[in-house]
């Protein structure tokens, strides 16, 4: 007997109109379905207040967790509270109106180390600043005094010109240095109160007691009349020149570089300048403290190892590394 296989026709499209039909209704149900992957339900408008409300708590977190990282190293100044016996502004300024320079910035200096400085000088304000670098930008925050050296109270208070080694001896002792030229223009951008600088004519009287006292003077009624929007403590600058530290100093044995008193479109009067010995002190010029330890990218780093760091030294630096951040202090001035 003969087996015969049984052949299958090879299957074939449909053709007809009611293939193209079903192939028709088909996509559509396809492409109803691809379409519906995209389609998300409409937020209601309760919803969209949950997100905006969401997103500010999270902006609030961040913000009061940079406060908090700020307020960790916002010291105060490690100074003795005040005697209420010590003499205030005008007193002072009459106890060392016939000193000369050493006695002078010797008295200056216990004065203030003592604990006779006012309140509102005792606390660090932050000045923020930024700079590019390779693969991003770094953010920084140093902490400075809210104005100048002074000795006296809040309510009678002397701007007292002193020698750098002084102030650099005053800044050792508070764990403290003297700002650079660059960190002066930030703190000017940063200033709540912005003073218009007061200079007096030169003459051989502007390194005299009776001339700080006048320029003191001028200041104080320049800085009471903002007390109401801008009570003391609050940041100021403009009306003193500043003793700054500098890469220049390295070659400029027995200098002092000074810079500053910014007009108030900005631009300082005084230039980087390093034409007077270490010796020179003028009415205009004082000395800001800023504080040892700065904040870089939300870490805690000291302000000399930033500015001996070729990576982070332009966040607080115009002139490059500066590996050197201080005066001599001298042993006559101790």
């Amino acid at each position: 007997m003969t087996s015969r296989m049984k052949t299958t026709k090879p299957a074939t499209i449909n053709t007809t109109k009611t293939g193209r039909y079903c192939q028709s209704r088909d996509t559509k149900a396809r492409k109803s379905e691809r379409k519906s992957e995209f389609i998300r339900p409409q937020p209601t408008s309760a919803c969209l207040k949950v997100k905006a409300f969401s997103r500010k708590i999270a902006t609030a977190i961040l913000i009061l967790l940079a406060g908090v990282a700020d307020q960790s190293l916002a010291q105060t100044l490690e100074l003795p509270p005040r005697d209420a016996n010590a003499p205030d502004g005008y007193a002072f300024i009459k106890s060392i109106g016939a000193l000369d320079l050493k006695p002078r910035d010797q008295a200056v200096a216990a004065a203030f180390l003592e604990g006779n400085a006012p309140d509102f000088l005792r606390h660090f304000c932050p000045v923020a600043v930024t700079n590019g670098a390779v693969g991003g930008t770094n953010n920084a925050t140093f902490f400075v005094t809210p104005d100048y050296l002074a000795v006296g109270s809040d309510e009678n208070y002397f701007l007292a010109p002193v020698s750098p080694a002084t102030a650099q001896r005053i800044a050792d002792q508070l764990h403290c240095l003297l700002p650079t030229r660059k960190m002066v223009d930030a703190i000017y951008a940063a200033a709540d109160v912005k003073l218009a600088p007061s200079p007096i004519p030169p003459s051989a009287a502007m390194t005299s007691v009776a001339v700080f006292a006048q320029h003191n003077e001028t200041i104080r009624a320049q800085r009471l009349a903002l007390t109401r929007t801008q009570p003391l403590g609050a940041l100021v600058a403009g009306h003193k020149k500043d003793v700054v530290i500098s890469a220049r100093l390295a070659g400029a044995a027995n200098r002092v570089a000074i810079y500053g008193w910014h007009q108030t479109n900005g631009l300082p009067i005084q230039p980087l300048y390093l034409g007077h010995v270490s010796s020179w002190v003028d009415y205009s010029q004082c000395a800001r403290l800023v504080s040892q330890t700065m904040l870089v990218n939300g870490r805690e780093k000291s302000v000399a190892d930033v500015l001996a760091d070729p990576r982070l030294c332009g966040l607080i630096s115009d002139e490059g590394t500066i590996t050197n951040a201080r005066y001599p202090t001298n042993s006559d001035t101790r």
